[in-house]
């Protein structure tokens, strides 16, 4: 039987859309578990650097790019600070099985790090996931409903909760893995276990 790897993400990350790249190449099953990383940040004490340090910043940009060159990905980047990318996560947890889950995670990493496209509303959430081939008309009324809210809360409380401080990360069992570069370590745990 496979591990599970759990997937804590954020779509405003662009370190997520990079190890997003890279999942299928892990030997487990993937659960998804978008967050809302700024939430988990402050719940944690933690502050986006890369935001608020100008150096770190530029370096980040050059990072980004040897890494999508790394893994064969096209990188545009979207206006991180107008991003909704609460609406985003909840389009993933208000998918009505974990098949579709993916198809749209898939779908607005695209939109959003392949693409370059700023998704500011629900709508243009929609839009880009019907742009994508994904029938919307059933999650048009959940990606903002009052439950889909409360499971992304929820996301973030156990994200904050199990040691999670940044997007992304990685819970196998117990071991926290934080950021692309750290899928070594992921496999040569899965590998050992």
């Amino acid at each position: 039987m496979k591990q599970t790897v759990e997937f804590f993400f954020d779509f405003v990350s662009p370190y997520s859309y990079l190890a997003y790249s890279q999942l299928e190449s892990l030997p487990a099953d993937i659960s998804l578990r978008p967050m809302h990383v700024l939430s988990v940040m402050n719940a944690v004490g933690n502050t986006p650097t890369t935001v608020t340090c100008s150096a770190k910043g530029r370096y980040a940009a050059a990072d980004l790019a040897r890494w999508a060159r790394r893994y064969g990905v096209a990188l545009k980047r979207p206006d991180m600070r107008a991003m909704n990318n609460a609406a985003c996560a909840r389009a993933v947890l208000a998918a009505p099985s974990s098949e579709v889950a993916w198809q749209i995670t898939t779908a607005l990493f695209n939109a959003c790090w392949r693409d370059g496209q700023t998704l500011t509303t629900t709508a243009e959430v929609l839009d880009a996931l019907a742009a994508a081939g994904i029938e919307t008309a059933s999650l048009a009324d959940l990606i903002d409903a009052s439950e889909t809210i409360e499971q992304l809360e929820k996301n973030n409380r156990e994200a904050a909760e199990r040691g999670v401080f940044g997007a992304p990360s990685f819970l196998l069992g117990e071991s926290l893995f934080f950021g692309n570069d750290r899928l070594d370590f992921v496999r040569e745990q899965l590998a050992g276990a």
